[in-house]
């Protein structure tokens, strides 16, 4: 951003500084500026943000691992108070329908959140709000693993142990769904994939929700019986039998999914490179269904890519370099950054912008954050993660507006995000930050602590270096006043303001808020913005609710651009 673009032009130095010497009057963060302002983990005043926006921080940041200040416990129970004063309220249908919409829209981070707030939902006293709930059972819980941490997380908030008839016929329906969404083959596949999660496995789950497969659907019941029975006895029961007397039998459902599982099965048992090379090739069999020791094969790798889901790639990537499988002009490299700059690709799997932001961050490290496993890392590889980690969040027009792009680097910024451990909140404010930096055209970017540091960062530069810029600017305590108070000393000429934080202010001797309105009427821009990407799932924000022209949104939901744009251009 050039300094014809930042520089305001109609005011009188001696009036600007003058205006500026006089705030010292005003209170400081330690003082009550509103009487609806609420103290803060660190003795600050901020303002609480409404239940529905802390909801949606919960449901996109979740909280594992806690912030610098609460911990995880803690913070989980102030959002479960907070989920059960909407219900209370009457809003349950709305927290179920916002539960839905993250999921559908790939807006959370993690899928724990959307099924613990949806397992409080499902069992909660309100007959609306349970029957709401287990209605959007099929479209929240994707895979059966969702499904398992779903149960368990019910199991966890009920005050019984029992299944209720609404909870069996939800989850017998989520199976029943689930085999003729994707036909049996589907079921199967997933079925066999994921055979236990959260301390539940099929079996226990079928006999608790005493599931009854349709007669048109006898594929499913196979695989119910299969796991309730073994696939010996199913193979030789009357059921079988008479199904495979049938003429529709040999291109039946019911005949595929007998096929897959006696591949699954020999795969369990086989111990040969080659044999497993072919029934991966011919049955589209995934890692998990190919022994241990021949993991260690890079012809079983190179057949499984050729089919691997995305989710199961990204998290693979450093054990395929580790074998040399994706070297450059590899056919292994070109299939995996196709994958990887489709965003079509990207948008069917639901990867998320955190994930890949995980995946860059640790492949470029060359080594695993646990055990021996160590690579070679690949360039090209690590450009196709970048890029798609930008191509992930929806994309938006430049709004040609003047952006103050500031982002917190105190030491409350300094801890583990999302229960990651390679990626701090500071980190994934930096690169929050960067995607509205390669939206707008004329911006500024700005670290601030107690004190600011303007950054000299473009557009095309990369997120490693922009990482490694912010780690290496020294941590104090948290003004979030300073963005606003930079742009009045320095005579800047903004629209908007993004501060991208915990909320966790403190150090500075005026309110954010009011900074922002001194500002305003000191460079006469009127309506100029503040905007609070939330980088915690707490429920304080600097952001006053009483002012239309200050807003929150969510770090790291993939919504916050377009909300960002439509809000600066005053659509919302």
């Amino acid at each position: 951003m050039s300094e014809d673009d930042t520089k305001v032009m109609d005011v009188d130095e001696e009036e600007w500084r003058g205006q500026l010497g006089e705030q010292g009057d005003l209170k400081s963060q330690n003082e009550r500026l509103a009487p609806y302002q609420t103290m803060n983990s660190t003795g600050g005043y901020v303002y609480s943000t409404d239940y529905e926006t802390q909801l949606m921080r919960f449901l996109c940041i979740g909280t594992t691992g806690g912030t610098y200040y609460t911990g995880e416990a803690e913070l989980t129970r102030e959002n479960t108070r907070c989920i059960d004063r909407l219900i209370n309220s009457g809003k349950g249908k709305y927290v179920v329908e916002l539960v839905r919409e993250f999921s559908v829209g790939n807006r959370s981070c993690k899928q724990r959140p959307l099924l613990y707030t949806l397992a409080l939902c499902c069992r909660s006293n309100d007959p609306v709000t349970k029957h709401e709930g287990y209605n959007v059972l099929s479209d929240v819980c994707r895979i059966p693993t969702h499904l398992f941490e779903f149960i368990k997380c019910c199991e966890e908030e009920s005050a019984g142990t029992g299944w209720g008839r609404a909870h069996r016929r939800a989850i017998a329906n989520w199976y029943l769904n689930y085999g003729k969404k994707g036909k049996g083959e589907f079921l199967a596949l997933h079925m066999t994939k994921y055979k236990t999660r959260f301390g539940w496995n099929h079996k226990d789950v079928f006999r608790l929700c005493h599931i009854k497969p349709e007669v048109d659907h006898p594929e499913i019941k196979y695989l119910v019986m299969v796991s309730t029975k073994g696939k010996e006895k199913t193979d030789k029961s009357d059921f079988v039998q008479q199904e495979k007397q049938k003429p529709e039998y040999e291109n039946s459902d019911l005949k595929k999914v007998m096929v897959f599982m006696d591949a699954v099965e020999k795969a369990e048992k086989c111990r040969e490179s080659d044999t497993m090379t072919r029934l991966i090739l011919e049955h589209k069999l995934t890692r998990e269904h190919v022994p241990t020791d021949l993991l260690k094969s890079k012809e079983i790798w190179k057949a499984l890519i050729k089919f691997m889901p995305m989710t199961a790639m990204i998290r693979n990537l450093g054990k395929m370099s580790q074998l040399e499988l994706l070297e450059p002009g590899s056919f292994e490299e070109n299939l995996t950054i196709s994958k990887l700059t489709n965003p079509e690709m990207l948008t069917r799997a639901r990867i998320h912008p955190f994930t890949l932001l995980v995946a860059l961050n640790q492949y470029k490290k060359g080594q695993g954050e646990l055990g021996s496993l160590k690579w070679q890392t690949n360039d090209n590889i690590s450009k196709a993660l970048e890029d798609a980690f930008y191509m992930s969040f929806k994309n938006v027009k430049p709004t040609g507006k003047r952006f103050c792009l500031a982002v917190d680097v105190s030491g409350s910024m300094n801890v583990p995000v999302m229960g990651t451990p390679t990626i701090s909140a500071r980190d994934a404010a930096a690169a929050m930050m960067m995607v509205t930096a390669r939206t707008e055209k004329k911006f500024e970017v700005v670290a601030f602590s107690g004190g600011l540091r303007p950054l000299n960062i473009k557009a095309t530069d990369s997120l490693e270096n922009v990482l490694d810029e912010c780690a290496s600017l020294p941590f104090c305590g948290t003004d979030c006043s300073r963005p606003m108070m930079y742009a009045m000393e320095n005579k800047k000429q903004f629209d908007v303001f993004i501060v991208y934080t915990d909320s966790e202010t403190y150090f500075g001797n005026i309110h954010p808020s009011q900074a922002l309105v001194n500002y305003r009427s000191m460079s006469g821009i009127p309506h100029a913005r503040l905007i609070v990407c939330g980088m915690a799932s707490n429920s304080f924000t600097i952001a006053d609710p009483n002012d239309p022209m200050m807003m929150d949104v969510v770090g790291f939901d993939t919504n916050a651009p377009q909300a960002i744009q439509e809000f600066v251009l005053g659509h919302i």
